[in-house]
This record gives structure tokens, C-alpha cells and sequence, in this order.
């Protein structure tokens, strides 16, 4: 696992992002990644200020993944983690189990609205094993999702369905997030609503 001294916001309200593709062919060479650079591309489009990422190649092996969940949260101070691939039936699809390891609460909704939207596209939907959890340490806490393993289909999980006109179909999950990391101590951040919107109640809304 390869080692970094914590992340430092350049700005009181930047997001610090740790994402994670799990895969073995990937790490082996057999093909190239694309989860990662999707994901910092999804990113830089939706969110109104730049996030500070550090991104993580690891196989299918939970005790690796779990490591480098526990790594970007504990010693680099992510407020959130984005994890890729490993979430299906297959054997060596252990991301959800690994992620479960490092909890401290299941937030069981995420999962929940991902195979909703999934749902809409194909039936092999009800597959997949997506969870996402908060990790608590000592003064700090993080939201970590499992999304899909396809650029399509985290695009799809992040900003739900649109209609023709652009209007929302079916809520896409990023939506939540700004307001879970607000309740769970992290930076104040903002999306482009042409992308996401981002749901907080009123009383949460920060004045311009």
C-alpha cells in the first residue's frame, strides 16, 4: 500500500476525496483502469469547487481494500471515499464486505436508490451489492460509497435520470451527499444543479 502524509485544505470548504478501483485485472496490467479518472472527471464537473483526490489501485482482496479505506481516512483525513468495482455475485467481488469491515454505521439508503436507478437500465440490477457506511476515528469522519464498476453506470448511480428537458426522473445519489458530510462534521460544498443538484433543508442552506 503506498503511503502519504495527510491531506491539507487549501480552503476551509474543500472536499478531500479518496477513490478506489478494485480490480485485478486492472492492477496486473491486463487493461487499463478507468474508474479512477472517470470518477475525478465526474467530479471536477459537478462540484463547484475543486476536490483534493488521492486515488488508490488495489485487487480484489478485501483485506487490501479495507486497508486502503482505512488508509485515506484515518492517515489522510478523507471526508469522503468513492470506491469502483467488486460490488457483483461473483467470487471474488468482496468490496461490499471489505467496506462493512472498516464501519462504524451503515447508511443502507445509498445502496437502496443505487439499484433503483440501476433498475431502469437492466434487470441484472438486483445483483449488485452496493453499501455505503460512515467511518468514525477519533475527530474525524468519512462517508464511503461502493458505486459500480462501469464509467456509464457511476455516472448514471451519481446524477440519476433526466428526462428530455432535464428534469429529474429519479434522484441520483450524490444528491445526499453535501448534506451527510455536513452531519457528519465535514467541509460545505456545493454542486453545479446542471449537473446535481444537492438537497439540503432550509435551515441548512448557507447564506451567499
Amino acid at each position: 500500500m503506498s503511503s502519504q502524509t495527510r491531506l491539507v485544505r487549501s480552503h476551509p470548504d474543500e472536499l478531500l476525496v479518496g477513490l478506489v478501483s478494485v480490480s485485478d485485472r486492472a492492477t496486473s496490467g491486463v487493461y487499463q483502469d478507468e474508474g479512477l479518472p472517470g470518477l475525478r472527471s465526474w467530479l471536477d464537473t459537478a462540484l463547484t469547487r475543486s476536490a483534493q483526490c488521492a486515488m488508490r489501485l488495489v485487487p480484489d482482496e478485501p483485506q487490501q481494500i479495507s486497508a486502503a479505506l482505512v488508509e485515506l481516512v484515518d492517515e489522510l483525513g478523507c471526508d469522503l471515499v468513492l470506491t469502483t468495482g467488486g460490488t457483483g455475485p461473483a467470487r471474488r467481488d468482496v468490496t461490499p464486505e471489505a467496506t462493512l469491515a472498516v464501519a462504524t454505521k451503515e447508511m443502507p439508503g445509498f445502496g437502496e436508490q443505487m439499484r433503483q436507478i440501476s433498475l431502469k437500465f437492466v434487470p441484472t440490477a438486483i445483483l449488485s451489492r452496493q453499501v455505503a457506511v460512515i467511518r468514525e476515528t477519533a475527530g474525524h469522519a468519512a462517508l464511503i460509497i461502493n458505486l459500480p464498476g462501469q464509467p456509464k453506470a457511476i455516472r448514471e448511480t451519481l446524477e440519476g435520470l433526466k428526462d428530455a428537458d432535464g428534469r429529474v426522473q429519479v434522484p441520483g445519489i450524490f444528491a445526499a451527499v453535501p448534506y451527510c458530510i455536513d452531519l457528519i462534521g465535514g467541509p460545505y460544498i456545493e454542486t453545479h444543479e446542471s449537473v446535481i443538484k444537492a438537497f439540503r433543508p432550509k435551515s441548512a442552506i448557507r447564506s451567499a
